[in-house]
C-alpha cells in the first residue's frame, strides 16, 4: 500500500472511534494535512448514505502532534437529516486533544452552477518539478508531483501550486477529497508572509495554521493536475488569512479553502542595561 493510502487507512476500535497513523520523522511536528484528511475520513466512516458527499470541513488546530504517534479520532453523530449529515470529530494523541473539527455531508441537488476558470493561467507540464515551498517531511514526496509558480509582489502576491499524485488511487470521490486536503495544506499560510517579503522557510516569524476551512463544490481527481491558487487578503495582530481556490484540470473550481495562521515576529532577546 502506498504511503498516501496508508495515511487514510483508519483502523476501528471502540464505536465511532478510529485510529490513524502519521507520516514523518521523530522529533518533527505532525503535518497539519494529516489531521485534516484523517478527520474527514473518520467522519465519513459514520455516514451510511453513499450519495452524501462532503460539503464542508472546519478544523481548529489546538496542539502540535507527533508524527510517530497514532491519533484517535472520536466522531459524534451530531445530525442526520434526509439529505444532510453533520459530524463533530475530536483528534487525540495520548489522551490530549490535538484538533477539533465539524464536517458536513449532503446529497447533490439540482441548482444553478458557476465557478470555472478558462483559460487556466499556465500549463503545468512546462514548469519545473519544484516540490513544495520548503522542507515537508510529513509528505511522501516520492508519491507526489508538485510544481509551484509564484507571481506578483506585496498585496498582489499569488501562489499557484500545481499538484497530482503519482501512485494509483481508488476510484472513490471520498479518497480523492481526503488526499486533496492532505496535499493542499502544505505551506498554505506562506502567502500571508510573502506579502511582506518573508517566507515560512526563512523562519524570521513564528508561523503555523490555527484554523482551516474548506467547502467542496465538485469532485476532483488527484491523479490529474490540480491547481491551488492562493492569496492573502489580510493580516494583523500577528495573524494572517489565506484564501484559495482548488481548480481541477478542466478549469472547474472544485473547492474553496480558507486558513488563518500565526505570522508573529519572533521575540529578540533584549540587551541588559549595563550597571555603573
Amino acid at each position: 500500500m502506498s504511503a498516501l493510502l496508508e495515511i487514510l487507512a483508519l483502523r476501528g476500535g471502540e464505536p465511532d472511534v478510529w485510529a490513524g497513523v502519521g507520516h514523518g520523522p521523530a522529533g518533527k511536528r505532525a503535518y497539519g494535512g494529516q489531521f485534516l484528511a484523517q478527520s474527514l475520513a473518520a467522519a465519513a466512516r459514520t455516514v451510511d448514505d453513499a450519495e452524501a458527499l462532503p460539503t464542508s470541513l472546519h478544523l481548529t488546530f489546538l496542539r502540535g502532534g507527533d508524527p510517530t504517534e497514532p491519533t484517535a479520532y472520536e466522531v459524534e453523530r451530531t445530525y442526520d437529516g434526509r439529505t444532510a449529515k453533520t459530524r463533530r470529530v475530536v483528534a487525540r494523541q495520548a489522551g490530549r486533544i490535538m484538533t477539533t473539527a465539524t464536517v458536513s455531508f449532503s446529497r447533490s441537488m439540482d441548482g444553478p452552477e458557476h465557478g470555472h476558470v478558462d483559460p487556466l493561467p499556465q500549463d503545468p507540464e512546462g514548469l519545473e518539478a519544484s516540490g513544495p515551498a520548503g522542507p515537508a517531511p510529513g509528505l511522501p514526496l516520492d508519491e507526489l508531483d508538485i510544481r509551484m509558480s509564484d507571481a506578483g509582489e506585496g498585496q498582489d502576491f499569488v501562489r499557484r501550486l500545481w499538484w497530482r499524485t503519482t501512485v494509483p488511487v481508488p476510484d472513490d470521490p471520498l479518497t480523492h477529497a481526503c488526499l486533496a486536503l492532505f496535499v493542499t495544506d502544505v505551506y498554505m499560510i506562506d502567502p500571508a508572509l510573502r506579502v511582506h517579503g518573508h517566507t515560512m522557510r526563512d523562519r524570521t516569524h513564528r508561523s503555523g495554521t490555527t484554523d482551516a476551512s474548506v467547502w467542496f463544490h465538485r469532485p476532483l481527481r488527484v491523479e490529474r493536475w490540480n491547481l491551488l491558487e492562493s492569496r492573502s487578503p489580510a493580516g494583523a495582530r500577528g495573524r494572517g488569512v489565506v484564501t484559495a481556490s482548488l481548480i481541477g484540470a478542466n478549469g472547474d473550481v472544485c473547492a474553496t479553502l480558507v486558513q488563518e495562521g500565526v505570522i508573529a515576529a519572533r521575540e529578540t532577546a533584549s540587551t541588559p542595561t549595563p550597571t555603573k
